[in-house]
């Protein structure tokens, strides 16, 4: 999985976006396939992130209580 912090394309399918708070207590929101993701000082502006990434779909976006954490990892 390779967490981008922008997402370069958005195709016509919907993505699910994880949204939830990382260890530190930040609001994440991660495309479930590691395609983009962010963090966020709040969960209002978390939301908002993941519903402009996915295209509008509120449905797919998934409010997780476990821990998530945003990586980003960058190709050699």
């Amino acid at each position: 999985m390779t967490p981008l912090l922008e997402s370069t394309s958005r195709g016509s399918a919907t993505r699910t976006v994880l949204v939830g708070r990382n260890r530190a207590g930040y609001w994440v929101a991660l495309e479930q396939g590691g395609s983009f993701g962010g963090l966020f000082v709040n969960r209002t502006q978390a939301l908002k992130y993941a519903l402009f990434e996915n295209g509008g779909h509120p449905e797919s976006i998934i409010e997780v209580t476990r821990e998530i954490e945003l990586e980003i990892r960058t190709s050699p």
